[in-house]
């Protein structure tokens, strides 16, 4: 889902793939695209995925991770219990102590939940939306994403091979990917579909999809279409109305 917001704002929060902001990052060095590697090189996933996780340390590095004994991190291994090893994937979840209502997860599974997020909805809720972020991960959203950084982005320019490795980043580098990688914004398709991925994962672990719809509605109830996981998505009506498509279909 989208990213950078601020409470008020996150109504779209579920658009959480990349849902929130880094404060610790200058949105004014957004990346500018270049085109100095070739489109058709195909990044090996295995490189991306390394990738991804030094990225991750580098986004924990710049923010107050929860320790395994802070309620927020006991409450949400509650939450996650039964994602482990989930449909052959395997996740890194850590809370972040910040007021951000977002979540964001990265191409080797790592997921980060904002404290924020925690504090807004109930627990289930909290589930879809992470059902949601792995959904990205599941449908290679997040690696499609990573690997069009790296491929067109001018800061990245010469640390991809052509035999499609990626070679040894600087932190710098690292930490604009984590920011870029957290606000990705995917499209109106890969958004639907990882709303579709929750659904179904709700089901299969026993919990209620209508879940998945409630989030939104919350979200939106308290902050409005503005907030980083609703906004510049789908609209809510639209989302909603795929989720109970995808409900119906169970």
């Amino acid at each position: 889902m989208k990213r950078i917001v601020s409470a008020a704002a996150l109504a779209a929060a579920l658009n959480l793939s990349g849902c929130a902001t880094d404060g610790s990052f200058d949105s004014n060095k957004a990346m500018a695209v270049g085109m100095g590697v070739a489109q058709a090189v195909t990044l090996d996933e295995d490189s991306v995925k390394h990738t991804a996780s030094l990225a991750a340390k580098e986004m924990d590095g710049k923010n107050q991770v929860a320790a395994a004994s802070n309620p927020y991190s006991v409450r949400l291994a509650k939450i996650t219990a039964n994602l482990q090893n989930y449909r052959g994937m395997n996740f890194d979840f850590k809370v972040y102590l910040a007021p951000e209502v977002n979540a964001f997860a990265m191409a080797d599974g790592a997921v980060r939940v904002y404290s924020g997020l925690l504090d807004a909805m109930p627990d289930d809720q909290v589930l879809a939306v992470i059902g949601h972020e792995i959904g990205h991960v599941y449908h290679k959203h997040s690696y499609e994403q990573m690997q069009k950084r790296l491929l067109t982005d001018s800061v990245f320019q010469g640390v991809v091979s052509v035999g499609g490795t990626i070679g040894e980043l600087t932190q710098g580098q690292l930490g604009q990917l984590a920011y870029a990688t957290v606000n990705a914004q995917f499209s109106q398709h890969d958004e639907l579909e990882s709303d579709t991925f929750a659904v179904k994962m709700l089901h299969s672990l026993g919990q209620d999809p209508y879940s998945m719809k409630r989030a939104i509605q919350t979200l939106e109830s308290k902050y409005g279409s503005d907030s980083s996981f609703l906004s510049s998505h789908p609209s809510n009506k639209k989302r909603v109305e795929r989720i109970q498509g995808a409900i119906d279909k169970l």
